[in-house]
Formats: structure tokens, sequence, C-alpha cells
């Protein structure tokens, strides 16, 4: 028996389902910079920077492409929130993560209700079947119940049985919501860089951005503060 779980991974990228839970699309990564259109189209509609690797800059990409599977979507998550889905069962991220989705207003620590408004009126046109709210992981604090491993999870992490089910998961979080917390940088006016793949810094700050930024991505902690991050999509590599 575990006594607890959490996952980190790749944040942001676009991972799109079915109702029946099947991949309609090959998984988009934060290194697929293929959507400079709609990542230039919502930071003006939105008023708020939104990068070209955030999930919704990809989901907008793909209705301006006209790609066929749009309208089948049921659900979007990131690498960390798909693994939280496949052993509980819950449709949920953690704030980070989920901050690199979709904006996040840090005064209620869930997705903009404007921008959510202000998206549904853009594609309104189009008349999907859906809501974009809907297709949204729930967003979680640190420190909130997210579930617990299920049977079936148990088994996708042993098939031999061993492992049992029941133990509690934390919300999943994004690599930049990790390193935050490895750094000891969660707290209002802290900041850390990370060099890996990509490289970043991040500042957590004490309010708002009053205008936009170009050059600066908002994210939040893992439970919700507000934080500037300056990211290249290149380092290491």
């Amino acid at each position: 028996r575990l006594g607890a779980v959490g996952f980190s991974a790749m944040m942001h990228g676009y991972l799109a389902f079915d109702k029946e839970g099947k991949l309609l699309v090959p998984f988009r990564t934060w290194r697929n910079t293929i959507t400079q259109q709609a990542s230039e189209a919502l930071t003006e509609v939105f008023k708020f920077h939104v990068p070209q690797r955030w999930s919704i800059a990809h989901l907008y990409q793909a209705i301006l492409n006209g790609e066929p599977h749009v309208p089948d979507v049921d659900y979007i998550t990131t690498l960390d929130g798909y693994i939280h889905w496949q052993l509980t069962g819950e449709k949920a991220v953690g704030v980070g993560s989920a901050s690199g989705m979709f904006p996040i207003d840090s005064r209620t620590k869930t997705y903009y209700a404007s921008m959510i408004d202000a998206f549904n009126q853009l594609v309104a046109p189009k008349e999907f079947p859906w809501k974009v709210e809907e297709l949204l992981p729930k967003v979680l604090v640190a420190g909130d119940q997210a579930g617990v491993l299920t049977e079936e999870g148990a088994k996708k992490l042993d098939p031999t049985g061993t492992l049992q089910p029941g133990c509690p998961l934390c919300p999943s979080e994004g690599d930049a919501g990790t390193g935050m917390a490895a750094t000891n940088s969660v707290g209002q006016r802290t900041g850390n860089v990370s060099a890996g793949t990509s490289v970043f810094a991040m500042i957590v700050l004490e309010k708002e951005l009053q205008k936009v930024y170009e050059e600066i991505d908002m994210v939040t902690t893992p439970s919700g503060d507000a934080v500037a991050m300056v990211h290249c999509n290149n380092c290491t590599s």
C-alpha cells in the first residue's frame, strides 16, 4: 500500500479526447510552436498574454485550421493531468498546471470567468456542441483532495495486482510548479530559475501586472498566487 501519491509532468500542450476517452490527435507538446496566429488573436481578445504553448492556443489554432476533430473534443488536459485522470478517474489538475492551459484568476483560484465567456463568444459562430469550460479540467490548489488511486489505476501501475488501491492523491502539477516547490520559491517576492530542455525565470508577484507584456507569461504557484515567467524554448537542446 502507498501512503500518498502525486504526479508532476510536462505542462501546457494539447491532449484532446472524445467522449469515449480516445485520443483525437497526436499529443502536441509545449515545443510544437505552431500556434502563433491563435496566440496573437487570443492575447488581443483576452488582453492577457497567451503563449503559443498554452492548451487554449492549441485548441483555437485547431479551430482556425478547420481541423475535423474539434467538434468531437470532450476533454483537454496536460500530461500530468492525463496520468492523474488514468489513475483516479478525476478530471482535475493543480492550479499551476491549469495556468499553462488557460488564464487563471489568482483571486478565485480558477479560470478567468470573463475570458471563458470571451472565448465562447469568439467561437460561437462555429456552433460547436461544447462550451470551453466543459472541456477543461477542474482546478485544485495545493492541499486539496484530488481523488484516490482506483482499482483500475493500481493495475496500470502494477499489473501483478500487488499494489492496493485507495491511497489519496494530491493535485497534479506541471514542471514549473514542482520547481517552485523544490526551491521554496512559492512565497511572494521569491523567485527561481529552471534550466533544462527550456530555460525560464519565475517571480511570485504581490499583485497582478498592470498591462500585457509579450515577453512575460503569467502562471501561478501551486497555491494559486500570480507568477511572472520569462521563458525560452531552448536551453540544453
